[in-house]
Order: structure tokens, then sequence, then C-alpha cells
């Protein structure tokens, strides 16, 4: 059974975790559990804890990308739901993996904002949390994701995700 990574990019609150936690769920039910890697779980699992300074992120990035190949080699689907918010990161992330999903989470900064269940946008445009991406330091879209959605409802884009992985929804008794 071959693995896989899906990285699931897009701005703060855009989705991202929604939409892992239903893909995670399909695969499930398709008999093809999945890990999910939430950023901010790994995040605070790990010690010492990653900074948000630019070498704090590369070297987050670096590790839950590596995280999700090691899984993904040994035949796992590895989920990353995490903003990465540089191409570079996500690059580096498909080049580790055996097989790579990008999916990008096409919403824009308001909805975002309206959204914000954890006040980071909030933070940030108070001026309290200046590095939220999108906000502070640039989000850069992907240019050609394998998948786009429009959020983390979107049963298009986990329709587009499952055939992009191969993976079957469970047949019926014959």
């Amino acid at each position: 059974m071959t693995g896989a990574v899906v990285w699931l990019t897009g701005l703060p609150a855009s989705g991202k975790s929604t939409l892992a936690r239903r893909l995670q769920a399909r695969l499930a039910a398709a008999g093809r559990p999945a890990v999910l890697l939430d950023g901010d779980e790994v995040r605070a699992a790990l010690v010492p804890a990653p900074g948000y300074d630019d070498a704090g992120r590369a070297d987050f990035y670096e590790t839950l990308a590596r995280l999700a190949a090691l899984l993904a080699r040994q035949g796992q689907v590895a989920l990353v739901a995490a903003t990465a918010h540089r191409r570079a990161f996500r690059e580096r992330a498909r080049a580790l993996a055996p097989r790579f999903v990008e999916v990008f989470l096409d919403v824009p900064e308001g909805t975002c904002a309206a959204r914000d269940p954890k006040g980071l946008w909030a933070r940030a445009r108070a001026g309290v949390a200046p590095d939220l991406p999108g906000a502070g330091p640039a989000y850069e879209r992907p240019e050609a994701p394998e998948v786009v959605a429009a959020g983390g409802e979107d049963d298009r884009a986990v329709e587009a995700i499952l055939a992009r992985l191969q993976i079957s929804p469970p047949r019926g008794p014959r």
C-alpha cells in the first residue's frame, strides 16, 4: 500500500483542519485510516516549542514535512493541516514525500477573519500578533495545487482528493 502526504494549505482560519477531519473520516470509511498532523497540535507537542520567527517557522515546517514523509514511506496517508505560508515550505515537503497532494483552501481573507475561531485575525489587527501569515508575513498562494477547496465543508474537494489518492468508497455486500 503506497502512502502519501496530503498537505492542506491556506490562510489561517480557512478551514484546513475541518477539511482534513472530513477527509480523515472518509478515508476511514473506505478502510484506509489516515494520520492527521494538525499544525497547531504538532507545534504544541514539540519540545522545545518552535518559534514564529522566520527561523522557527522554517525549522517547524521542515520537521512537519519530514514527519509526514516518514509516515507516508511506511504506507500511511498523512494529512497535514498547516498554513506553510511560503511556497518553499510546501515544495520541500513535496520533495520529501513519496506521493504528494497539495490542497489549497482558497478562502478570502475577510471570510477567514470573520470566522476567526482562535481570535488570530483580531489579535493581528490589534497589533498583538504581527506574525500572522496573510496579516503580517505574506501568504504565498500555491501556483499549481492538485486540488482547490472553497473551505472546510467542500465535499467536491474531498472527492477530488480521494480520486487523487485512488481510494474508492467502500462497496456493499455482494
